[in-house]
């Protein structure tokens, strides 16, 4: 529609927007507690995130160019609601916040109040607040930016005319740097000469330390955020993690925000890239090819394992390879569905791996948003070691089949053929021995460990929250704790026995329809655990809207429920955006969100689960 046309702007569903609150408060504001009242006159995007979930932290790269555009007349508020014990923790949200490069308001929501107020299921969810305070939109998951790009220029235009926009600097109050050496390390990698590399990844670099594991021998990287190679002082990382080394002497990066590898030559200091573009990986991209021109997501670790670089995928719950001689990458293990299911590679699912070490037999990984260790062996299986679902946590040490991790981010073999596992959010090292299958806690009082390294008979732990590495001797008994059991903070759904309509809500953006040109435009994929739960309406299917039957005698479960959406631009006049080789083409986006609905069958339940994609449930 050009700007002189008289047609009326379509009536948008509005919802009055419930009142922001949270026991944690307010962060980056100078101190300053906000209601909506205050917000009154500006477009707000709340932004329900958690700092474990990866797809929450690939939302917050979507918004900064947002929040750069649109500074004088859009609030973005992130609201923290947490998913494990430790997101509750104040100090873990103030680290998470600083860790992460969040630019605008957070309000720290330990107990899901806000959460619950918007109806929220899922991680990441967006909610727009028109300047008037409606809620006049909702998208679940990733890749919304577009979206909201055009109804924030729709919204400035309407209540710019109505006289019901006020422009202004927003809320947001930068803290105070601290002066560390390192700021939230995130993975260390012991090198041939005795000096440890460690990714500093909140400061975008790689940092050489002298073998004391204080001293700094040399950075590499300009310290600010970007994706450029060249010299030790030009090259430009974004929130740099895993690090392997090559036989040739080199060291491989896992480039996380860049959704790139990038190789370190030790001698120079030179920086390269060996695979990704940048952008990140969506449904339909390349799962194999020259590894220069395949998308990735947000890579974790690395490790070099029987001739080839295996790579912890977590942005997309796989584990992929680089093959060096042949210049390629491939995905390995895994299809992209977040859960927890062992078997051949192709058929196994993972929940954002992010640890990995390799011995001649094993590959192991910690799969961290299941709090699992689990290792793939060499004919490519995945197994699980210790950990049962998305839901259950805790640090609970004896037979591996009972006992709990909570969201560990790093893997150490060790001489004995047993490994060490960094249990993040437990803030503690802890130990699986396959031989006896016992899981044991070898220190506790670390704050969130995300790596350990080998020395001799030390083990230098990578203290991500305490910004050091920190040398521990291996002890020879383990440390004794009282067994702690947990499950996720969110409330399960109340649904009815037997039928249940399960509606994935999806509207396409405004000036944009769905993709019909090459067959259904829309997926749906519904399972369950236990699978016993689900007696019907399992399963691949393009129908948003799916008639599930619960099985009485399951009490309670989780509904996993993938669903894809693919829009186009809508062209009236037939004419799209031009594309390179000249022709015209409509530019097309996709949506897509998985969730798990802890459901719990209750007399008088509901027998309508709506879970929104896009849009408003009407």
């Amino acid at each position: 529609m050009s700007e002189t046309s008289s047609a009326p702007t379509p009536r948008r569903a509005r919802v009055r927007a419930p009142e922001l609150t949270g026991k944690g408060g307010w962060l980056n504001t100078g101190g300053r507690q906000y209601t909506l009242a205050d917000l009154r006159g500006r477009i707000v995007v709340l932004d329900f995130w958690t700092f474990c979930c990866v797809n929450c932290l690939h939302v917050l790269d979507e918004l900064r160019e947002l929040e750069d555009k649109h500074r004088d007349t859009v609030v973005i508020i992130g609201v923290h609601s947490p998913k494990f014990v430790h997101e509750a923790d104040h100090q873990a949200v103030v680290d998470a916040v600083e860790r992460y490069g969040v630019e605008h308001p957070v309000l720290d929501d330990p107990e899901l109040a806000t959460w619950k107020q918007y109806a929220v299921r899922a991680w990441p969810t967006l909610a727009v607040i028109d300047p008037e305070g409606y809620v006049v939109a909702q998208h679940s998951g990733e890749g919304h930016a577009h979206a909201l790009e055009r109804l924030i220029a729709e919204l400035e235009a309407e209540h710019g005319a109505k006289g019901t926009l006020r422009r202004g600097d927003g809320p947001y109050v930068p803290p105070e740097p601290e002066p560390t050496v390192l700021r939230f390390p995130g993975k260390a990698l012991l090198l041939p000469g005795g000096t440890f590399l460690v990714s500093d990844t909140t400061r975008h670099q790689l940092v050489e330390l002298a073998a004391d594991g204080e001293s700094v021998v040399r950075r590499i990287g300009s310290g600010a955020r970007g994706f450029a190679d060249g010299d030790a002082g030009t090259a430009a990382f974004s929130e740099p993690q895993g690090l392997a080394l090559l036989d040739d002497g080199s060291v491989v990066v896992a480039d996380t925000v860049n959704h790139a590898l990038r190789r370190l030559d030790l001698a120079s200091g030179e920086v390269t890239t060996l695979a990704g573009t940048g952008r990140q990986w969506w449904q339909g991209s390349a799962t194999s090819g020259p590894a220069r021109e395949v998308d990735l997501s947000s890579p974790w670790d690395v490790a070099w394992w029987n001739g080839r670089v295996w790579i912890a995928m977590a942005g997309v719950h796989q584990l992929w390879a680089y093959d060096p001689q042949a210049g390629t990458v491939a995905v390995a293990a895994g299809t992209t569905n977040e859960g927890l299911v062992d078997g051949p590679g192709d058929q196994a699912w993972f929940a954002q791996p992010s640890g990995l070490a390799a011995t001649p037999e094993r590959l192991w990984l910690a799969d961290s948003e299941t709090s699992a260790l689990r290792w793939v062996d060499l004919d490519g299986a995945v197994h699980t070691a210790v950990g049962t679902g998305l839901f259950d946590f805790g640090h609970r040490d004896g037979a591996a089949g009972q006992a709990l991790l909570q969201h560990p981010l790093g893997v150490t073999a060790l001489p004995d053929g047993s490994v060490a596992v960094s249990d993040t959010y437990n803030h503690a090292l802890r130990r699986y021995d396959p031989a006896t299958g016992e899981v044991t806690t070898l220190a506790t009082d670390l704050r969130e460990p995300s790596d350990a390294v080998l020395v001799g008979d030390d083990i230098v732990v990578v203290e991500s929250a305490r910004h050091r590495l920190t040398r521990l001797r291996l002890p020879e008994e383990a440390v004794r704790v009282e067994a702690v059991a947990h499950r996720t903070r969110r409330e399960a759904t109340e649904v009815a026995a037997g039928p249940l309509r399960l509606d994935v809500v999806f509207q396409a953006p405004a000036g944009q329809k769905l993709d019909t040109r090459y067959g259904p435009s829309t997926r749906l994929l519904v399972s369950s655990t236990p699978p016993e739960l689900l007696l019907g309406g399992e399963g691949a299917g393009t129908d948003l809207s799916r008639a599930l039957e619960l099985n009485p005698a399951v009490p309670v479960g989780v509904l996993h429920v993938s669903a894809m959406a693919a829009s186009c631009d809508d062209d009236p006049a037939g004419g799209a955006s031009r594309s390179k080789t000249g022709g015209h083409h409509p530019v097309c986006h996709v949506h897509q969100q998985d969730w798990g609905v802890p459901v719990r069958l209750a007399e008088g339940g509901t027998d309508r689960l709506s879970l929104v994609l896009a849009g408003m449930d009407a």
